[in-house]
This record gives C-alpha cells, sequence and structure tokens, in this order.
C-alpha cells in the first residue's frame, strides 16, 4: 500500500486541473496580452481564473494578482509594502515560526535598513498578543504572521492581532499568509480585517508553479518585478496561463462540499494521533488545524524513521519541506519548547480529502514493527 502524508508541501492535481491544463499548452496556449483571437481566449481564461479565486475569498477580482507560489506572494507583499512606505518608518513585526520565504524576506529587509521585531511564541505556537502590544510602535510599517503553522498545524488568532495593531495605528499594514489555511478552512480577507494575503495553488490539488496575493484595495505596495506591465503592473511578465487557471479551478473545487472534505480530512488526522500515540514513546504536538499531525517519536531521529517508512510506501515529512534540504533543527519546534531529542524526532503527517482511515491503519502496523528495531539499534550504539 502507498500512503501519501504530506499534502502540507505538495497535493497531487485535480483530473479536472490536468485536463485543463493540457488544453492550453497545447490548444489554447495564447498569450493573454495577444490582441488576436488565441490572446483573447486566454485573456478569457485569466479573468475566469481570477473570478474564481476572487470567489472563495469573496473579494474583488483586481485585488488579486497571481505569483509563481506562496513564496513570491510573501516577497511581493513584504519588500512590496516595505519599500512603498518607508518614509512612514522601518519597522517590522513578525514571529519566530513563520516560512522561510517570510523569515529569509524579512533577514534582505533588514540588511537594507528596516528595523525586524518578533512576537513571542506560547508552547501551543501562537503568537503571544501581550508582546505583540509592548512590540508595536508609531514607525511600525507592518506586521506579518502566518495563519496556520506549516509544521504543526497551529492556527493564529488573525482578528485579534489586527484588531490590536489598527487599534495602535489603523495605516499599519498587516499581512498574512495563508498558504496551509487557504483551502483548509473557511475565512475571508475582509473578515480577518488584513491587508495583504498569500495563497497557493499545489496545496489545494492545483499545479505548482501558481499562487496569489490579496491585494486590500487602495492598498499601496511597490512591484517586485518589472517589465510588460501585465497584471495592472503589479507583476511584469507573460502570465502562466495554465497555471493561472489550473489554480482557479482547483480554488472552486476545494471550496465544493468543503465542510464535508474537511470534516473527513479532520477525522482521518485525528484518527492517526489517536492509534500513533498509543504506541510508546510517541508524542503529539499537532495544533487545530484540520489537515497536520506534528509526532514525536521517543529513541528515533526523524530522518531515520522518515526513510525507513518510506520504504514502505508511507511518505512524510520531516519539518517544511521546503527547507528539508538543510539538515538543521526545526525553528518552528524550537520556539515551541520541544527537547532536544523531541526536536530530533518528529514527524510531519498532512492530509488531504483522499486519506483514508485504512491508510493510517497500514501506517500504525509499519510503526509498531519499525520503531521497536530502530530504537533497539540506536541504543546499541
Amino acid at each position: 500500500m502507498e500512503c501519501y502524508f504530506d499534502n502540507a508541501a505538495t497535493t497531487a492535481v485535480f483530473p479536472e486541473v490536468k485536463e485543463l491544463m493540457m488544453t492550453l499548452l497545447d490548444v489554447n496556449y495564447g498569450n493573454p496580452s495577444s490582441q488576436h483571437k488565441k490572446g483573447l481566449t486566454a485573456k478569457d481564461y485569466e479573468r475566469t481564473a481570477t473570478e474564481q479565486v476572487a470567489k472563495t475569498l469573496k473579494c474583488m477580482p483586481k485585488e488579486i494578482v497571481f505569483t509563481s507560489g506562496g513564496t513570491e506572494a510573501n516577497n511581493l507583499a513584504l519588500i512590496g509594502a516595505a519599500l512603498a512606505h518607508r518614509r512612514a518608518g522601518k519597522h517590522i513585526i513578525t514571529t519566530p515560526i513563520e516560512h522561510a520565504s517570510v523569515l529569509s524576506t524579512v533577514e534582505f529587509l533588514q540588511k537594507e535598513g528596516f528595523e525586524i521585531s518578533f512576537m513571542e511564541v506560547g508552547s501551543d505556537g501562537k503568537v503571544d498578543l501581550d508582546s505583540l502590544s509592548k512590540l508595536l510602535r508609531d514607525d511600525t510599517i507592518l506586521v506579518s504572521c502566518m495563519y496556520v503553522n506549516n509544521e504543526i498545524g497551529s492556527i493564529q488568532p488573525i482578528e485579534a492581532l489586527v484588531k490590536l495593531v489598527k487599534a495602535h495605528n489603523p495605516q499599519t499594514l498587516v499581512h498574512v499568509d495563508a498558504v496551509q489555511a487557504y483551502g483548509k478552512l473557511k475565512f475571508t480577507p475582509k473578515q480577518l480585517g488584513v491587508d495583504l494575503l498569500s495563497v497557493s495553488g499545489h496545496k489545494i490539488h492545483g499545479p505548482k508553479g501558481s499562487g496569489a496575493l490579496y491585494i486590500k484595495d487602495k492598498t499601496l505596495i511597490r512591484p517586485i518585478i518589472y517589465g510588460g506591465g501585465q497584471q495592472n503592473f503589479m507583476r511584469s511578465g507573460t502570465e502562466n496561463l495554465p497555471g493561472i487557471a489550473g489554480m482557479g479551478l482547483a480554488a472552486e473545487m476545494i471550496y465544493t462540499d468543503h465542510e464535508a472534505k474537511m470534516q473527513h480530512v479532520r477525522e482521518v488526522r485525528d484518527y492517526l494521533v489517536s492509534e500513533v500515540t498509543k504506541i510508546e514513546g510517541v508524542y503529539d504536538h499537532s495544533g487545530e488545524a484540520p489537515h497536520i499531525a506534528s509526532i514525536s517519536f521517543e529513541g528515533v531521529r526523524a530522518a531515520v524513521l522518515m526513510r525507513a517508512i518510506g520504504d514502505k510506501g508511507i511518505y512524510v515529512s520531516a519539518g517544511s519541506a521546503c527547507s528539508s534540504n538543510k539538515p538543521q533543527v526545526s525553528h518552528v519546534l524550537t520556539a515551541i519548547g520541544l527537547s532536544q531529542e523531541q526536536l530530533e524526532s518528529t514527524l510531519r503527517f498532512s492530509f488531504c480529502e483522499w486519506n483514508t482511515k485504512e491508510e493510517v491503519d497500514y501506517c500504525v502496523e509499519v510503526l509498531k514493527e519499525t520503531l521497536p528495531m530502530l530504537r533497539r539499534y540506536t541504543r546499541k550504539k
């Protein structure tokens, strides 16, 4: 049996998405900027996709800018906002448990003269709003906080965070990395009160290389890619039409019967947590998100266990897939205060609506067989 439990890293595309993309690769392959029939047809596909994503977020189509993924969306939000508002101040606040595409970007901005402050995070993986309150200043121009953590699944109190920020200064922008929330939770930027919000296509059964940034109407940010002025001059370059259209369709499909999909995902996730923690020396650190389980296995290194169960067709992650090629301890697990042994022995299981309890049963059986063997080997060493 093959069990793909790494859906927070990427998902398989919907068959309908694949079919649509193939049409745009070999039939309707025009450039949306061209003025002939094929170009106009391509523009119609782009317009449809924009409306599909906008509908899921209950925003205006003109507030959506397509990108090459969540990383570019985060870069555009942070760098674009920082450059546009540097005269008002150079202070930016974020959290120590952000995705690398945020942490690396604020590190770049720090080198460019901006001052970066980090909110405190509790053992539950949630930001301490009191610490945020103490960090806010008159020259704070941007606060960035992810909605759902990509390693442990903690859900941040975004609405309360926004109210706190805007009460201090209504002009301070709030950006939310919603890559792991989009398609899993029901929310809108208006409901959250945010100015900028990043989403990704390949986490919702859309194609890799697709993403979008919501930019609240009249919010001033600078583009970071210049050229032909596509997408209202906010993101120049010929549009990746197969990716854009594929993401649009995936967005529409993931939010169709959404409650039933996520109820199933949560049931499978909870079933795995319940069954696997019955094994001696196995502990759960998961947050509230329906699709992510963070589990530590006492006495076994995560990378070793990941490879061992991978040989049996069970695919999981040791931390974030986007940083898995770097042999370093997870900054997220460190921030929530896990012990050194737990830092070295935690795996992430992540689910979609296609996963089943039968897959979980197989996974648990494999773990029951594999863990004692690996633990004996570890103790001998």
